[in-house]
């Protein structure tokens, strides 16, 4: 299935089926009236929105209307909890060597994982808003699930079955406040602002064979003012979604709607490019001894896109600008 949620004024949307070429929707408010509420009673409404979603997909549904991703909210607007892991090694050891910084220590055997802030999430096309061109505005490509309510101690294996969702993600990070939130040790705030999420959600199986091991495998290209910049391959994670699930689980339950991040998509083969400005920026402090791109500007617009094995759309795309936030009200 593919879900997304109708902007509609108010704060959590109205729940969408979309269909398989993401050209058609209906709404899907009666069986449950938001993505959350779906998740939260997914054993009860999952057959009505199958059957809905089969219905929509063979043109039966006189309800149906055509598809514009400029009019959808986040599909999940607000999660209870967004927990974002860095699970592409390549893209460490970048940093590491860039920087000049010291291994992390048992990076191969325990994920890597912050909490971050999932009261805002924005939709595809809604313009990234922020204060200063001097914070080092970035965009990160990434993958990420939604799960429904995962037990305390829950093992890897059993975290496959609590993945309801796949979603494709923009983690702007802002690079000028990173360095010292990271050694304060209390994790990240300023740095991190509002995510960014692709127009559609989707279930594990339609992605098809390229959903295994708890891995999206797929490449995601990336844009920026219409040039590419990179599309490296999902499947290069180092640990599955259901690894990443099972480590947060280790000492709390995770509510029905939490959020779990990739982390930025990174490759070993530096030949398909880059997901998020700071690693080309670390490459080439290591080939010239300095960066020589530099972040994101007022009007600067980014594109990320992950597409089906047959080249069909899956998640639609993320295509936002970066703007001058206004003011605060006095």
């Amino acid at each position: 299935m593919k879900l997304a949620t109708l902007d509609d004024g108010s704060r959590d949307g109205r729940l969408l089926l979309v269909s398989y070429d993401l050209s058609r929707a209906v709404d899907a408010a009666d069986i449950a009236p938001t993505l959350q509420a779906a998740v939260d009673d997914w054993p009860n409404v999952e057959a009505d929105l199958r059957g809905r979603y089969d219905a929509l997909n063979k043109g039966e549904l006189a309800g149906a209307f055509d598809f514009d991703p400029n009019r959808v909210m986040a599909p999940l607007p607000r999660a209870w909890q967004w927990l974002d892991g860095s699970c592409f090694l390549s893209h460490g050891e970048l940093m590491q060597r860039a920087f000049n910084l010291a291994p992390i220590e048992g990076v191969e055997s325990t994920p890597l994982m912050y909490q971050g802030a999932g009261d805002d999430f924005l939709g595809p096309q809604q313009d990234i808003a922020l204060p200063s061109e001097a914070h080092g505005i970035d965009f990160e490509g990434e993958f990420a699930v939604l799960v429904d309510e995962v037990p305390m101690g829950c093992t890897a294996e059993q975290a496959l079955k609590h993945i309801r969702l796949v979603l494709q993600v923009n983690d702007v990070s802002l690079r000028a406040l990173a360095p010292r939130e990271m050694k304060t040790g209390f994790g990240f705030v300023q740095a991190k602002s509002s995510s960014s999420f692709a127009p559609v959600a989707v279930t594990p199986d339609e992605l098809g064979d390229a959903w295994r091991d708890g891995r999206v495998h797929l490449p995601l290209k990336v844009e920026w003012n219409g040039q590419w910049f990179g599309h490296p391959h999902g499947g290069a994670m180092h640990f599955g979604f259901h690894q990443l699930i099972a480590h947060a689980a280790l000492t709390r339950r995770l509510g029905a709607g939490s959020v779990i991040g990739s982390g930025t998509v990174s490759n070993a083969d530096r030949s398909v490019g880059s997901a998020c400005i700071s690693e080309r920026r670390a490459i080439e402090m290591i080939e010239h001894g300095a960066p020589r791109t530099g972040f994101l500007q007022f009007g600067h617009r980014i594109r990320m896109e992950a597409r089906n094995t047959d080249g069909s759309p899956l998640f639609g795309a993320i295509d936002q600008q970066v703007v001058q936030a206004a003011p605060p009200c006095a």
